[in-house]
């Protein structure tokens, strides 16, 4: 066998090696997770750290449908705002130096969800166009204080036009313009709802969830995200 060759097979199997070990099971990734085993769940409102004041409403209010499906408790969304409102909090910055033991006294959950929005960009080109979403997902325990899940990663959604039935400048004028207008009226709720349901895909399965305590070997997330 030569140098060569058995230099690329070495090559390779450090490829297979990593390939294989980037991602781990959930368990790996969040043990404590499956240690306290929350079944309730408060969704603060989310840290908007873009300059879309409007993204953090689709964040907050589209939580509750994946927490939900994916088997836990959530304590109503309206009525939580509304407190949290009557309070003057209206971004969860205003709660990040707050105790998680907090919020178990007051609203007798087991932890508390904490959403921050690091961009929510809408991007326009020649043509086409999309809107790039970035978050990170942080879950704390109301009896430990312990962090128990976390993700963090980003999307880019296309909205351009599809109509390519016009040709020459005037089809591309045409297309530049019903890209902008896609791109303008796009439906942000599909996309928040999208974006949260892909997150919790990570996180461990509730105590509602009828297969609860079987997907500890499931792949979760890169194992360097995890650290």
């Amino acid at each position: 066998m030569s140098m060569i060759k058995t230099a690329s097979m070495i090559v390779l199997a450090f490829i297979l090696v990593g390939c294989e070990s980037t991602y781990i099971s959930k368990e790996e990734a969040f043990p404590k997770m499956y240690n306290e085993q929350p079944a309730s769940i408060l969704v603060v409102p989310a840290i908007n750290n873009t300059t879309a004041p409007e993204s953090a409403d689709y964040l907050t209010t589209t939580l509750a449908e994946p927490l939900s499906y994916h088997g836990y408790y959530v304590a109503p969304l309206e009525l939580v705002q509304s407190i949290f409102q009557q309070e003057g909090i209206l971004d969860g910055a205003q709660l990040e130096n707050v105790d998680p033991s907090v919020f178990g006294e007051q609203f007798g959950v087991d932890s508390v969800l904490f959403v921050s929005i690091n961009k929510w960009q809408t991007n326009y080109y020649v043509v086409s166009g999309n809107v790039e979403v970035a978050l990170k997902y942080e879950l704390y325990s109301t009896k430990t204080g312990e962090k128990l899940w976390f993700y963090e990663d980003s999307l880019i959604v296309d909205t351009s036009s599809n109509d390519n039935s016009s040709g020459g400048v005037a089809g591309l004028l045409v297309n530049v313009i019903a890209t902008a207008v896609s791109t303008a009226t796009t439906d942000y709720v599909p996309i928040a709802k999208r974006v949260n349901y892909m997150a919790l895909s990570s996180a461990p399965l509730g105590q509602y969830h009828k297969l609860h305590n079987t997907d500890q070997t499931q792949t979760s997330v890169n194992r360097f995200k995890a650290k």
